[in-house]
């Protein structure tokens, strides 16, 4: 029987997924390497979001800087609208501070191994291994959510995760080939987005399902194996939306916040792990405020309930106006919509 990689990648070559920031494997073959650039961007947008959400990003964010010494030079508030959407704004903030690295310190290349990766902002274990693999064809263990669903079926892993993550990675590194490491990656990660997947395997036409233990045991869904989820805390704050005409008031939220850096209506000063103040004696500053319904968002270990204030103002105030939403976050794009309810009926806003 041929070995695991071999009929991983076989079917690889037929069947890869077209991806904007990927070469396609007979380019692959024939030793063609990716761009680092496009390769690090990919992964570090992929971070916690689906490949559907991330194409778009990725074409504007490679469309206005194609190059990593681009995206370094760029201005940061450029960068984080353009990030807007994605979420976890850190992710933003250090990929700013790493290509600015990679420009000044590394002349505008990447390091080419996993241990000089992982010394980057915002390049950890996976990413290093991820990039290492895929743009210089180091031998590294890659392993991501679709790759842990993959091996802990085929070997029936029984550990939860995410304490299973190191005997996971002990089994990428034994099977992952010294030749065509970064498609045996790619291969692994098409593998469970597309057949290997979550709810509704498709053993029938896996190219290692002849050997995969759940499989044979008929237990596929019983793994991973995960601890149970903690109950999501709801917390609680207000956001105050200040009109003039069409245009709304935004303050650069602290950096080291959430959804740090970001423009956005003020809010009261909650968190994962408190909730900031609510009603009317918490607004910034003297207007004839009107409440209207509140709105909430789910964050990856909290949701948030916002009570939503709007006034129309005259004064002058010192700060960003504002007319469009795309450049918000999600949870203040909501946040406008629902003030906007305010700001367009007229016998709200006299």
């Amino acid at each position: 029987m041929d070995s695991f990689s071999t009929r991983l990648l076989d079917w690889y070559d037929r069947h890869a997924r077209t991806l904007p920031w990927r070469i396609p494997p007979e380019q692959s073959k024939a030793g063609v390497r990716p761009d680092p650039y496009r390769v690090w961007l990919s992964e570090v947008m992929l971070q916690q979001t689906t490949v559907a959400a991330v194409k778009a990003y990725f074409e504007t964010f490679t469309t206005i800087w194609p190059t990593v010494n681009d995206l370094a030079a760029a201005e940061n508030d450029d960068v984080m609208s353009r990030w807007a959407g994605l979420g976890y704004y850190a992710r933003a903030r250090n990929l700013k501070a790493c290509a600015e690295i990679v420009t000044r310190d590394y002349n505008g290349r990447f390091p080419e191994t996993e241990d000089e990766l992982r010394k980057l902002p915002g390049i950890g274990d996976y990413t290093a291994a991820s990039i290492a693999a895929i743009a210089f064809g180091e031998c590294a263990a890659v392993v991501d959510g679709n790759i842990e669903r993959v091996l802990t079926r085929h070997r029936t892993i029984s550990t939860p995760l995410p304490k299973a993550k190191g005997e996971v990675r002990a089994v990428m590194a034994e099977v992952t080939p010294t030749d065509r490491p970064g498609d045996f990656a790619q291969a692994m990660m098409d593998l469970g987005a597309t057949i290997c997947t979550s709810k509704n395997p498709v053993c029938g036409l896996c190219p290692v399902a002849q050997d995969c233990a759940a499989r044979n045991l008929g237990t596929m869904l019983n793994y991973p194996v995960k601890k149970p989820k903690k109950q999501k805390p709801t917390r609680r704050g207000a956001a105050f939306v200040a009109w003039q005409g069409d245009e709304f008031f935004t303050i650069r939220r602290p950096e080291d916040g959430m959804l740090g850096g970001m423009q956005a209506p003020p809010s009261t000063d909650w968190s994962s792990k408190v909730d900031g103040a609510t009603g009317i004696a918490a607004a910034p500053f003297v207007a004839d405020w009107k409440q209207g319904e509140s709105i909430t968002h789910t964050f990856t270990h909290f949701h948030i309930e916002l009570e939503v204030w709007s006034a129309q103002v005259d004064a002058p105030i010192q700060g960003k106006w504002m007319s469009e939403i795309n450049d918000l976050p999600t949870l203040f794009r909501k946040v406008i919509r629902e003030s906007k309810n305010y700001a367009a009926d007229p016998i709200a806003s006299r």
